[in-house]
């Protein structure tokens, strides 16, 4: 099956995007990448010239038809949902190519999503709330289908004494830190401080200086190769999902780091995501915590019983690689979308 995959490559770190590619080269498809933010014109400019924004917007639709057109796809699957254009999508449908997209991302940027999914032949959905919003919206085929790992990234580091040296600590937490939009990460690991904690991520250089959180801070931006060596070195790790500070946009979705810290091997203790709670079980594959208190009492908890943290560990890592890996999901969206391309 040949397959045109759409979205956008991190020039400085493996994505979704390297996983997925995986995950169709694991299930026998001859995968052709198409950049879907390939745009020329800079974004500054396009946010305050609307039809520069049109104009480039409609290039890359025309490049993503004539690659179509060349290579003849059985499907186009689409990762994201802002930039492929609904007449786009409709002349694909007419060139007998089957079109698939899976949203990626919280919904807060949602309207164009709204506005395109409908001209999809299936859509599946990363977060449940993604899935609600859509459900009203006349799309014959929508599917909840969340996140995953990859084994081949996402998975435990023999470490060396330097790795130790410069990742060891009791609890961990790798992950965006600005005030403006995760006040609840700052507000969470404050209550952490007389334990030994490490810290890396963008945005929590803006700590005031009387923080108690700054000296706890280890990096900014980790790369995969150095997160799967901070999971290995740490004893739990923590997982703190966004949530929007107004209230307005909602997130149910388990975070893609839920998958990659329980393939890394690490002890998870996440919050209580509504997706994460119907995917895996408190105590048996993770360790679920509903407020500051109960964190606190949980970390206490499984320092002081290593083995039981690694019992859950070894249970989750064991849970993710058997049924919540991309292979998995790129294997049950093939076998549902490809009942149109067989028929």
């Amino acid at each position: 099956m040949k397959v045109i995959f759409s979205s956008n490559r991190n020039p400085h770190f493996e994505t979704f995007v390297e996983y997925i590619e995986n995950a169709f080269k694991a299930n026998d498809c001859e995968t052709v990448f198409f950049e879907n933010r390939d745009f020329i014109i800079p974004g500054r400019i396009r946010d305050r010239i609307d039809f520069l924004h049109k104009w480039d917007l409609q290039r890359i639709n025309k490049n993503l038809l004539e690659l179509a057109h060349s290579c003849k796809p059985d499907i186009f699957f689409e990762g994201g949902g802002w930039n492929i254009l609904p007449e786009t999508l409709d002349a694909m449908s007419k060139m007998d190519i089957t079109t698939a997209l899976w949203t990626i991302d919280v919904p807060w940027r949602f309207g164009p999503i709204k506005r395109h999914a409908p001209h999809y032949d299936y859509v599946f959905t990363q977060g449940s709330e993604a899935f609600d919003i859509l459900k009203d919206h006349k799309i014959n085929n929508l599917y909840w289908m969340p996140f995953a790992c990859d084994p081949d990234f996402h998975k435990p580091v023999t470490l060396t004494d330097e790795d130790r040296k410069r990742y060891a600590c009791d609890i961990c937490f790798v992950g965006s830190g600005g005030e403006e939009l995760y006040p609840n990460r700052r507000r969470l690991l404050e209550t952490l401080v007389d334990f030994n904690l490490g810290i890396w991520g963008p945005g929590w250089d803006s700590l005031p200086d009387n923080s108690s959180l700054k000296k706890f801070i280890r990096g900014g931006h980790t790369r995969p190769e150095e997160w799967t060596r901070i999971y290995s070195a740490s004893k739990i790790a923590l997982c703190i999902h966004y949530h929007d500070p107004s209230g307005k946009v909602l997130c149910y979705q388990a975070s893609p780091r839920v998958y990659e810290v329980m393939a890394c091997g690490a002890l998870l203790l996440v919050d209580g995501q509504k997706d994460l709670l119907q995917l895996f079980t408190s105590g048996e594959d993770l360790v679920v915590f509903r407020d500051e208190k109960e964190l606190r009492e949980m970390v206490k908890y499984y320092l002081e019983h290593p083995e039981e943290a690694n019992r859950i560990a070894a249970n989750g890592r064991k849970k993710v690689l058997e049924s919540h890996t991309y292979r998995d999901r790129v294997s049950d969206i093939l076998s549902i979308v490809g009942r149109s391309t067989s028929e």
